[in-house]
């Protein structure tokens, strides 16, 4: 067991005073002996700069006053210490910055740096971003590795680390963004199984002359153009172990970095080995070479989630009443093999002996859609000559669009598997099906975003609580599409909403900023009603935009995307 910490706290335009309150706080957080303290992102300097030369001027040097007082801390403090910071880099006629996150040793040593890979907003005025991957770090303490705010809050830059052997993943940040604390910090633990120590600030981000007047320019509440603290330490399951509130503080806990090891989910399925890197290539290439389709879905659409209590072909009776009493929710999600009350570790004699049942539910279903009224679930159909589990999506005609199974599960073993992920364009708008063992991916969401999907359908049998809590809303959010998934326990069905308005610092007319960089709205099911309702907006899928030249899609680290290709 080791312990770690992460040390939460404000930081001005004064280079002098905000190492003062890092060496304060690297002594602060010594109290509870940890062996590794991580600080948050741009501890040097607030991240605002007049032009070039003064963020150039303001960064530090590697063999500065600012790195070497933070290693005589880190000395009296016996730990490790990772920073993040502006750091001034000599470049070929002019002079360039990268913000970068620093790995000092117990002994004083400066072991790793890792550039930021993802830039939001002005960032990419003023700072060069990273060319190379960042590096994996072997202590006595567990492999380590380093990364900061926006590089978290899309999939790459944590999905790569953890996939070339980091057990600690350190996230410095520097954020006002409730999402990042509630929705994207422990969804990168979940979905690579390890651990982060995540540190954010607290206090105003900008100098505090120009809060009032960047307030009323931007129309974003005076309080959202602060850190929004909420500093954590994540399991691999996605259990928050220790948070921060909103003010300035230190939490711990202890951890068994080997845990991090363990990639298997509840039926023994291997998260990493499953993986297939050779469908993913796409990933990888140019995002300028990949336009999205024109979006023409609709802009309001009645949505639901339905689960089913029943078992059987009084299951299909209880779905097929549900389905017509619903006409009006123009897309509905029904869970995985929703007459089955148990599909853990379907062996393939079960299996068999559903394939006339799955016939069954398609064809009686069929008939209860309205003209205008697709359905989604999964059955298990034909795939030449073995079974598949296949999602599903019906209309009054029968099957509309088929989505084979693409990731290998054990509780599924016999499943033959697609090698693609297809979008249906519907008169509702462009959509998608994803089952339960694929969803778990986030290489998954991205190949079904960059095809112009605009709603997903997600027919599940939700086996970790992460998936419900925070996954899904995670996937959605972080590619901007619309969410619609059942499961088969009512409280994990789960909605999610894109909103009309979205980028950052341009004019909203229908809301007010509410402090979330790019997560969209959750409706969660709950435990006494088997259905959950929404209406979404299939067409708010086109814009991915976050921020000034932040795209959530096209902005993803392309060319560092060896480990996971």
């Amino acid at each position: 067991m080791i312990r770690v910490a992460a040390a939460q706290f404000a930081v001005t335009n004064n280079v002098n005073d905000n190492l003062t309150t890092c060496l304060r706080m690297i002594k602060e957080a010594a109290k509870c002996a940890p062996d590794l303290i991580v600080l948050p992102e741009f501890v040097n300097h607030n991240s605002w700069y007049d032009n070039h030369a003064h963020c150039y001027d303001v960064s530090i040097a590697l063999d500065g006053d600012f790195v070497n007082s933070i290693r005589a801390a880190a000395i009296e403090a016996k730990a490790y210490v990772v920073f993040n910071a502006t750091v001034q880099r000599p470049g070929k006629g002019e002079r360039q910055t990268t913000g970068t996150s620093l790995l000092i040793s117990p002994s004083g040593e400066l072991l790793a740096q890792n550039n930021k890979q993802v830039l939001v907003g002005h960032e990419n005025d003023f700072l060069d971003i990273a060319d190379t991957e960042g590096p994996i770090i072997d202590t006595p303490i567990g492999r380590l590795a380093m990364y900061s705010c926006m590089d978290g809050v899309i999939n790459e830059t944590p999905r790569g680390l953890a996939l070339r052997g980091a057990q600690i993943l350190c996230n410095s940040l520097n954020s006002f963004a409730l999402d990042e604390g509630n929705l994207h910090i422990p969804v990168r633990a979940a979905e690579n199984k390890v651990f982060i120590v995540a540190a954010n600030k607290v206090g105003p981000l900008i100098p505090e002359p120009l809060l009032v007047p960047v307030s009323e320019a931007t129309n974003i509440p005076l309080h959202f153009l602060s850190g929004a603290g909420d500093s954590q330490i994540v399991a691999p399951d996605g259990t928050v172990l220790a948070m921060a509130g909103k003010s300035e503080e230190v939490i711990w806990a202890d951890i068994d970095p080997e845990l991090a090891d363990i990639k298997t989910r509840p039926d023994g399925t291997d998260i990493v080995k499953q993986r297939r890197p050779e469908l993913y290539q796409t990933l990888g290439d140019n995002p300028s070479t990949q336009p999205l389709p024109q979006f023409n879905g609709a802009l309001d659409l009645n949505v639901a989630a339905i689960s089913v209590s029943s078992t059987g072909t009084e299951a299909i009776n209880e779905a097929v009443n549900a389905v017509q009493a619903n006409q009006q929710h123009k897309l509905i999600c029904l869970p995985e093999l929703f007459w089955l009350a148990d599909a853990q570790l379907l062996g393939i004699k079960d299996a068999e002996a559903q394939l006339a049942i799955g016939e069954e539910a398609v064809n009686r279903l069929a008939t209860a859609c309205a003209p205008d009224q697709f359905v989604a679930t999964s059955v298990i159909r034909q795939h030449g000559d073995q079974l598949a589990h296949c999602a599903v999506l019906i209309s009054h005609r029968g099957i509309e669009f088929i989505q084979g199974q693409v990731h290998h599960c054990e509780r599924f073993a016999w499943s033959g598997l697609c090698d693609s992920f297809g979008v249906y364009d519907s008169i509702h708008g462009k959509l998608a099906l994803i089952l339960e063992d694929d969803a778990i991916y986030p290489e998954s969401f991205r190949l079904i975003a960059m095809q112009g999907c605009e709603v997903v359908l997600a027919p599940v049998r939700q086996q970790e609580a992460w998936q419900s809590q925070t996954g899904l809303l995670e996937r959605a959010s972080e590619n901007r599409v619309n969410l619609v998934s059942a499961s088969t326990q009512p409280q994990d069905n789960v909605i999610c909403i894109m909103q009309k308005e979205f980028t950052i610092m341009t004019p909203w007319q229908e809301r007010k900023f509410d402090g979330l960089l790019s997560a969209g709205i959750q409706v969660s099911g709950k435990v006494d009603s088997n259905i959950t309702c929404a209406t979404i907006h299939p067409r708010a899928a086109h814009n991915k935009v976050c921020s000034q030249n932040t795209d959530l899609i096209k902005n993803r680290p392309w060319k560092l995307m060896q480990a996971m290709l």
